[in-house]
């Protein structure tokens, strides 16, 4: 394990054990998923993903420890009712299979968030001003883990400045995340607000990213409109529509900048989440991707999944997942079918939020030839490859379990 990251962390909680808690909250919150599973023919679990999908259906289809700690401290509550107050977040991860030392090259252990944050400033009429790497503006699908507008990054930003019926953010980045190995600067504005209909309302965003003084470089942008609808079904329902040219072709994170103004990239974002009775929950998503690439190596990505849950008590929930993911490109048709069954105690409650979660899960996936050929090019040992776990075979299964918890 990284011992600096410990330490800091160490160290945070400790100070904060020095800080007068009757006068400034602190908020500890976090997320784990554990768990042992092996493949059915023999050795440690494989996981299904298809290459040139973004994403896979991640019920049964996870191959790592994970876990997040996170700190939330007021430091300052000034006479004008804003607040000042810091906050950090450790990530640790380590691959199935292997001592979980959350280093070297199968594990990571970073500090994924530390900011300072300037909260509820009459100045810019209940706004705020942070600095540092966060985590901000991050949109996702939980079935299949997939951020598709995600503004994280290390940098400043004013977030959800009134102006009129409208709220705007603006962030300044130089880098996504830790592992992005080369400075950008990124300039984010989001506006939100539109109240469309009862429960809808419209956000709006656009990305743009200069142009880096590296040699054959190039600047580039991405827009975005997103519609979210509150009470759709007992869940939410959001619909996002992506566009993006150069170096922005990443649709909500930085690109390539060796790509100029003639790559494009769109993306069409369609899911909910649904509570239609105490006992029968879900998921579903549709999501759509084009890019298109002078050179000819053109893609076109189209994924589809649902996971229903079936509580038959309160405390005890059948879970399943489908999920089919497709991506054409030029060296042919890669398919990717994964099916899993996971009974699972939910000893908190019956819904699709519901956590923790105990899971048994069997994992079954199908895939064609095309997908084996890519995998076996782009990362042998991979579960779809020739050289994995299932050899030249094209289906395979995985058994489990797996907890997940998180808590705020």
């Amino acid at each position: 394990m990284n011992v600096k990251t410990l330490s800091a962390v160490l160290g945070a909680s400790f100070a904060v054990g020095f800080l007068p808690v009757d006068a400034y909250s602190t908020d500890f919150s976090g997320y784990f998923r554990t768990g042992v599973g092996d493949s059915t023919q023999g050795g440690k679990q494989s996981c299904f993903q298809l290459p040139g999908a973004q994403s896979k259906y991640r019920l049964g289809n996870e191959c790592e420890q994970y876990l997040e700690l996170d700190l939330r401290q007021d430091l300052l509550s000034l006479d004008d009712g804003s607040v000042v107050s810091v906050e950090g977040m450790a990530q640790f991860y380590n691959e199935y299979g292997h001592e979980p030392k959350f280093d070297g090259e199968h594990g990571y252990t970073r500090m994924s968030q530390l900011y300072a944050e300037w909260s509820k400033m009459p100045a810019l009429n209940g706004g705020s001003f942070w600095a540092g790497r966060r985590y901000y503006n991050r949109n996702d699908i939980n079935i299949s883990d997939y951020f598709y507008w995600n503004q994280s990054s290390t940098g400043f930003g004013f977030d959800q400045v009134a102006l009129g019926d409208l709220k705007y953010s603006y962030v300044f980045s130089r880098k996504d995340n830790v592992f992005q190995k080369d400075f950008v600067t990124r300039h984010d504005v989001t506006v939100s607000g539109f109240n469309t209909n009862p429960g809808g309302e419209v956000q709006l965003g656009v990305s743009y990213l200069d142009k880096p003084s590296r040699e054959n470089a190039h600047q580039g942008w991405s827009v975005v409109a997103q519609h979210k609808q509150v009470a759709f079904l007992g869940g939410v329902n959001k619909f996002a529509v992506q566009y993006g040219r150069g170096p922005g072709t990443a649709l909500g994170y930085t690109g390539d900048t060796t790509l100029d103004e003639s790559n494009k990239s769109w993306r069409l974002v369609e899911f909910f989440d649904w509570q239609m009775t105490h006992a029968f929950s879900g998921q579903v998503e549709l999501v759509y991707q084009k890019d298109t690439r002078p050179d000819g190596d053109d893609q076109n990505w189209l994924s589809i999944g649902v996971r229903p849950i079936y509580a038959f008590t309160d405390q005890f929930k059948l879970i399943t997942e489908v999920g089919r993911d497709q991506v054409e490109a030029a060296d042919g048709t890669r398919k990717l079918t994964k099916y899993t069954i996971a009974p699972t105690w939910s000893p908190k409650g019956p819904g699709f939020w519901d956590r923790p979660e105990f899971r048994l899960y069997y994992t079954y996936a199908t895939w064609n030839k095309a997908a084996q050929r890519a995998a076996s090019l782009q990362s042998p040992g991979s579960a779809l490859s020739d050289t994995g776990a299932f050899g030249t075979d094209l289906q395979g299964s995985n058994v489990g379990v797996q907890i997940e918890y998180w808590w705020k």
